[in-house]
């Protein structure tokens, strides 16, 4: 999930021969840690990007737009961003969404942990995301100057 997020932003052919690590150690999959990583990441793989820009190694960035993500669920009937690993572990409905910076879609995952969901529900966690990944957006962008 995190690899595929990463490489959906990038033109792998103008990076050339070169090969970007970034090493997410997700220890514990739960209450968001994966979607922390995929946009921690970004920033990570971006600022290298600049790096390698700078140091005139290639001439223009790779890197054809942002990825953030975030997990939402529905925990005691109510629609929540950004669970944490006590609604996680008891949600309704479990979901991640990776997004692009231009709002597009990267990968979605929800699952009804403990019941079928609506397409409201959905609809209004899909709403919740993109506010979400928006601040995210911001303080990527703040990170990377």
């Amino acid at each position: 999930m995190i690899g595929r997020s990463l490489r959906s932003v990038v033109d792998i052919k103008a990076l050339g021969d070169r090969t970007i690590t970034l090493d997410c150690d997700v220890i514990q999959a739960d209450g968001g840690t994966r979607t922390a990583a995929i946009t921690g990441a970004w920033v990570a793989m971006a600022r290298a990007c600049k790096y390698l820009v700078e140091e005139k190694v290639i001439k223009e960035s790779p890197i054809t737009g942002q990825v953030a993500a975030i997990s939402c669920g529905v925990f005691n009937g109510t629609p929540v961003l950004d669970i944490d690993y006590a609604e996680d572990s008891s949600a309704e409905v479990d979901a991640n969404f990776i997004l692009s910076g231009d709002g597009r879609m990267i990968e979605l995952q929800a699952t009804g942990e403990k019941r079928p969901f609506s397409d409201e529900e959905f609809a209004e966690l899909m709403r919740l995301a993109k506010l979400g990944c928006g601040q995210l957006f911001e303080k990527q962008r703040a990170a990377i100057g």
